[in-house]
């Protein structure tokens, strides 16, 4: 079983910064890629910014130039920073992790932590 507890979330306001962690703990094997997703009330979730093994990254277009996600391969972790936050970045954060085993794909997420920013 694998575990993926995030921390890092809270209230701050706009123009702002906070920086989200996941750490992965449990049965691990072959990470590839980690992400982080949110969720706004009423809203589908959505992938703000994933990360491969290798370090490749990508990003929602609403959150270029403002958010930087990391990893530690070595410690199964995920960070993002999250600058120059805005109103509109207020949602349940969640961080998600694949994993292959023998052929098979598993996908695991966190909890979430909330992010609120305030006008």
């Amino acid at each position: 079983q694998v575990q993926l507890v995030e921390s890092g979330g809270g209230l701050v306001q706009a123009g702002g910064s906070l920086r989200l962690s996941c750490a992965a703990s449990g049965s691990i094997f072959s990470i590839s890629t980690m992400g982080w997703y949110r969720q706004a009330p009423g809203k589908q979730r959505e992938l703000v910014a994933g990360i491969s093994s290798g370090g490749s990254t990508n990003y929602a277009d609403s959150v270029k130039g403002r958010f930087t996600i990391s990893r530690d391969n070595a410690k199964n972790t995920v960070n993002l920073q999250m600058n120059n936050l805005k109103p509109e970045d207020t949602a349940v954060y969640l961080c998600n992790a694949l994993m292959t085993k023998w052929g098979t794909v598993y996908n695991y997420w966190g909890q979430g932590t909330q992010v609120t920013v305030s006008s």
